[in-house]
């Protein structure tokens, strides 16, 4: 028995409806400085468990459980070797990006790389983080957006600029006026929502299956989706162990500690105490969250085998097929509720950091003479600006998208983070002044020449497969350009 697409409809309205409830509650007396750092009252374990639905997000969601059993980068469990790595980047963040960060009592973490190098290298870092968050937040709404449309929309004869419209006016409906102080509470129930859809599709394979909760770790060992860690392929090998790990690291790193959207939630805790307290919980957290996912994948995989269900050509279309059309409608709706939560945990959020970003790094909120009123008009008229970018680069993935969302994201993700992560290094681990107006052109340089390395890697370098380490090249050859563009001195920036 399928679900009426009627029935979806009001589910996720209702959903939007607890959303918008809850924004009414914490935007109530909102003021520029509760949307951009929730006046720092936000409760630590509260964002905590945020950052877990932010961090995993509708790709996790639906393309983690996917690629599974789909081969190439990320099979089986080799996901969690980049989990792994995870928590070392995690690590560094708690111990050496919070602590700069709240020393320096940033409003915009990109803030630093003007104390640091000078005004061209900090609006070279907060465009590079627009760019990075415009495409990840548009990837992650793509995604929610084709399943709605094929599920739901088609149904009503509705075209696909209406779901993607639909979708971004409800984010900025319910964010526009609390801004990070409503995102920390409304991702906190997102992040619960999409767990327990999880373990709710778990349970409901298994019974499908006649198994019993003893039975599904064996049942996941004994398929061909168990093998965790990848040796044996050495360097070559897209998922080989270091690779990964290192990997992983890196976009911990990137991801969270040196991306806006991720850290600003962090800055709103009320010490710094406070913040790492949050990281590490977060950390431990997403490691059973990721398990999660990946069993859930195996289980689809064997479950569609039992039932003679054809594995699509698009592998992050068989969690929904099997929620919306083999499952019962309860899981359905569950699915439905998980997927919207995912999506829009990081997807609102994403469009509360771009505002941020772009207020404070280039409108220079800061400082300006304007009144409160003044700037909370042109905040909203730049909140109103990135929503309609996001529908327009959503339908630009629309026409151009072929491969499996996860890893789009993150090869996108490695180019450019890429310049965030040598600006940052560089800043951090010396203390050599850079020509700060020839930042821009190291960080134009870096990802170009990434780029032209990974597509040639193969047939270059003896069949070598950069996979996630494009962001780790990236990153080191934007750390040799600043050195060659740099010299020690008294003085913060060189501009001759």
């Amino acid at each position: 028995m399928t679900l009426s697409p009627t029935i979806l409809i009001f589910v996720i309205l209702g959903y939007f409806l607890v959303l918008m409830m809850v924004s009414f509650v914490t935007g109530r007396g909102g003021d520029n400085q509760s949307f951009f750092t929730a006046n720092k009252s936000s409760p630590w374990l509260l964002v905590a468990v945020g950052m877990v639905g932010a961090s995993l997000s509708g790709v996790s969601f639906i393309s983690i459980p996917g690629v599974v059993g789909a081969g190439g980068l990320n099979q089986s469990f080799s996901y969690m070797q980049v989990v792994f790595g995870y928590l070392l980047g995690y690590l560094v963040i708690a111990l050496v990006l919070m602590p700069a960060y709240y020393r320096l009592g940033l409003t915009s973490i990109y803030e630093y790389l003007e104390d640091r190098f000078g005004r061209v290298s900090y609006r070279t870092g907060a465009f590079y983080f627009l760019v990075s968050r415009i495409i990840g937040a548009s990837l992650r709404l793509f995604l929610v957006s084709i399943v709605l449309q094929k599920f739901v929309m088609d149904h009503f004869g509705l075209p696909f600029w209406v779901t993607v419209a639909l979708a971004i006016m409800l984010i900025w409906i319910y964010t526009y006026k609390g801004g990070i102080k409503t995102i920390v509470w409304t991702d906190t129930l997102q992040t619960v929502c999409m767990l327990t859809a999880v373990v709710l599709t778990i349970k409901a394979i298994m019974n499908g299956m006649d198994l019993g909760l003893s039975d599904l770790p064996a049942t996941i060992q004994r398929s061909e989706y168990s093998q965790m860690f990848f040796f044996e392929g050495g360097w070559p090998d897209v998922n080989n162990f270091f690779k990964q790990f290192l990997s992983g690291a890196l976009i911990a790193i990137v991801m969270t500690g040196l991306d806006q959207d991720m850290m600003q939630k962090n800055l709103t805790c009320k010490t710094l105490g406070d913040a790492q307290k949050n990281i590490f919980t977060f950390s431990i957290v997403l490691i059973f969250a990721n398990l999660l996912f990946l069993s859930l994948g195996a289980l689809m995989y064997i479950y569609s085998d039992f039932i003679g269900l054809a594995i699509p050509e698009r592998t992050d279309q068989l969690y929904p097929i099997l929620a919306l059309e083999h499952l019962s409608p309860f899981i359905g709706i569950v699915f439905i509720l998980g997927l919207i939560a995912a999506a829009y945990s990081s997807a609102d959020s994403a469009l509360t950091s771009l505002t941020t970003s772009f207020c404070v790094d280039f409108l220079n909120f800061k400082y300006t003479d304007k009144s409160e009123e003044e700037k909370k008009k042109t905040r909203l008229i730049v909140h109103v600006g990135f929503s309609i970018l996001l529908f327009f680069v959503i339908l630009i993935f629309k026409a151009l998208n072929n491969d499996a969302i996860i890893n789009e994201l993150f090869v996108a993700a490695g180019f450019t983070y890429g310049p965030l992560l040598g600006l940052f290094s560089f800043g951090l681990m010396t203390n050599r002044k850079v020509r700060d107006k020839y930042v821009i052109w190291i960080c134009l340089a870096a990802p170009i020449i990434s780029y032209i390395l990974n597509k040639n890697s193969e047939q270059w370098f003896n069949g070598l497969k950069f996979g996630f380490t494009i962001l780790a090249l990236n990153g080191l050859l934007t750390f040799i350009g600043l050195w060659a563009i740099s010299e020690t001195g008294k003085t913060k920036t060189i501009n001759g």
